[in-house]
């Protein structure tokens, strides 16, 4: 199993949602965060003043995949958040040891 880790702009969430969802992935975490990469922030204009944004609002989207079809999601995730521009986002792939559905006790794959 894999948690794969995806740092992406916020107006992607729509089409990742749908790439996993074609893919069967019947679920998946999304927080709201702030933070920069190479994109170091931007400059706005408000009111007249001028000020610096140095953490860029991004979404963090987390699933737990079967080895089987970790690389099939991370380039579902690629295809449907790439727009060429610097910002994108990056994506992580983590081995996961165990898992464990509270509910029923499953285990393993089945807890996924």
């Amino acid at each position: 199993m894999y948690k794969i880790e995806a740092f992406l702009r916020p107006s992607a969430l729509e089409d990742i949602q749908q790439a996993l969802g074609e893919l069967g992935i019947a679920g998946m975490s999304v927080t709201e965060i702030r933070g920069f990469g190479r994109q170091r922030g931007h400059r706005e204009v408000y009111r007249g003043a001028e000020y610096r944004i140095d953490f860029v609002p991004k979404i963090k989207v987390e699933v737990v995949v079967k080895e089987s079809i970790r690389d099939q999601v991370i380039n579902a995730i690629v295809n449907a958040a790439k727009s060429g521009k610097v910002g994108d986002g990056k994506v992580f792939a983590t081995p996961i040891q165990e898992a464990v559905r509270i509910r029923t006790g499953e285990t393993g794959e089945s807890a996924l």
